[in-house]
């Protein structure tokens, strides 16, 4: 049987209405709930400082802090097809570090919030590949710090809490209309100033890269 004219167009207006229903499950817009879940890794820069540790006459450590991975999740919103605001946290990072080469070592613990307003460039489009781009602030606290000195022992030492600016680089790889990969990449400014056996030693630089992998699902 011939199909009429009228009948051929409808047919083509629902096609086409299931296709663009079908791009506008997938676009990033406003209003959009989502969470990202996976593993981060902090990197603190090669060059973290030195201390003096007037206690026990020792000055110019230098100070080496190592990496360490953990579970990482973020909680986001997006206000606008381009604009969102994402918040970073994590189980607390463990730490090890050496002072003077291995004069003294130790470790410390430490949260990461972190909390950026984003830019999407290809938000409320199609696009199965999105990229973003993030300013913000991150709190550092640290806790249940530890040091130990050759031929000392154990003794106290202190890193302050610790506020900074924030970078960030990121992309979802979408599957479906919810989930998504995930990969996104932070740099932070956390300088800690620090205390042994409590006295004021100076300053430390982490300020490390962070290096997230897992995945995302929008609600």
């Amino acid at each position: 049987m011939r199909k009429s004219p009228l009948s051929t167009l409808i047919a083509a207006g629902v096609a086409a209405a299931a296709v663009t229903a079908s791009t506008q499950a997938f676009a990033y817009g406003a209003g959009d709930f989502f969470t990202r879940i996976g593993v981060a890794k902090v990197d603190p820069t090669s060059d973290n400082g030195s201390l003096d540790a007037v206690a026990i006459d020792a000055y110019g450590l230098e100070t080496d802090v190592g990496d360490d991975s953990a579970f990482a999740f973020t909680l986001g919103y997006r206000f606008t097809d381009k604009l969102g605001v994402e918040l970073l946290a994590a189980e607390p990072f463990d730490h090890d570090f050496t002072l003077g080469g291995g004069a003294a070592s130790g470790s410390t613990d430490h949260l990461p919030p972190t909390l950026t307003l984003q830019y999407y460039p290809l938000g409320g489009t199609d696009a199965y590949v999105q990229p973003y781009v993030g300013v913000g602030v991150n709190y550092t606290r640290f806790s249940d710090e530890k040091a130990t000195v050759a031929g000392v022992g154990d003794v106290d030492v202190e890193f302050d809490d610790s506020w900074g600016a924030v970078g960030q680089l990121g992309v979802d790889l979408l599957i479906d209309e919810h989930w998504a990969l995930n990969g996104a990449a932070w740099y932070m400014d956390i300088d800690s100033d620090a205390k042994i056996a409590g006295i004021d030693a100076g300053k430390v630089e982490i300020d490390p890269v962070v290096v997230m992998g897992g995945i995302s699902y929008r609600f």
